[in-house]
């Protein structure tokens, strides 16, 4: 966005909050991995299909469709605002990729281990095909990094300017 001052000449740009920015961080990431995740299934390297979400909440065929799958991918991605905004609660002054690998395994567990009866979709992990297992965990850490780090980064960026600004003479 940009304001214009009265003169027309000098436009400004006025910062995106961070809190906005964590939550289209959440967003993108959660419709942009699942989308990705989307595609693996169709190339058969995993069982799991977006539309799980679907499953607990839902009736009807037409989860199994087009309009289940883009519904499941939106789905997922406004879940997703609320994982990024617990990373930015607790974690988002790590600035380490290896935290947000953590992050990422951290809820391939929750979802695979913990929350596993809620999804019909997902098999018990000692029925799941060894490819679906590896695909799932490496989206999950992929994702876990996505927004680790993205979090991570503005937040470091933050500090540089207000470090940085806190020492310009005035």
């Amino acid at each position: 966005m940009a304001e214009q001052k009265q003169d027309g000449q000098n436009l400004r740009e006025i910062p995106m909050s961070f809190l906005t920015l964590v939550i289209l961080t959440g967003l993108i990431g959660g419709i942009f991995w699942s989308g990705i995740a989307y595609l693996a299934y169709i190339l058969n390297l995993t069982e799991i299909h977006p539309n799980v979400i679907l499953d607990p909440w839902m009736i009807g065929a037409w989860k199994k469709g087009w309009l289940g799958t883009v519904l499941s991918i939106l789905m997922i991605g406004v879940v997703s605002i609320g994982v990024s905004l617990i990373y930015y609660a607790t974690l988002r002054r790590f600035p380490s990729i290896f935290v947000g690998m953590g992050y990422g395994i951290a809820l391939f567990m929750l979802v695979f281990f913990v929350l596993n009866p809620i999804f019909p979709g997902i098999g018990p992990v000692k029925d799941l095909a060894r490819n679906t297992i590896i695909t799932s965990l490496c989206f999950y850490i992929l994702y876990g990094i996505f927004i680790g780090y993205s979090i991570s980064f503005e937040e470091s960026e933050i500090k540089y300017k207000e470090k940085r600004e806190s020492k310009a003479p005035n």
